[in-house]
């Protein structure tokens, strides 16, 4: 599978959730995030290994954040909705 053949969100500097790819431990078999997660947005992803957002649909709920036991997980919750 090619890189481009995997979804992912447009853009990864405008998505709500990011991942810090060298604090996630998704390669070593955690899916706490995308289990999380009620829109099944995130993914891992099966070049890296690692969790990605693949659609920009996110409800800012954050139990991926919260549940996350690296850390890893950041949700960018926009200005207006705080």
């Amino acid at each position: 599978m090619s890189k481009s053949s995997f979804p992912t969100a447009i853009q990864r500097s405008n998505v709500p959730v990011t991942i810090d790819e060298n604090k996630c431990i998704a390669d070593k078999g955690c899916t706490v995030c995308v289990e999380a997660c009620p829109l099944d947005v995130l993914a891992i992803n099966p070049l890296t290994g690692k969790a990605q957002m693949t659609f920009d649909e996110c409800w800012y709920c954050l139990p991926c954040e919260k549940d996350c036991p690296a850390g890893a997980v950041s949700v960018e919750i926009p200005y207006l909705l705080r």
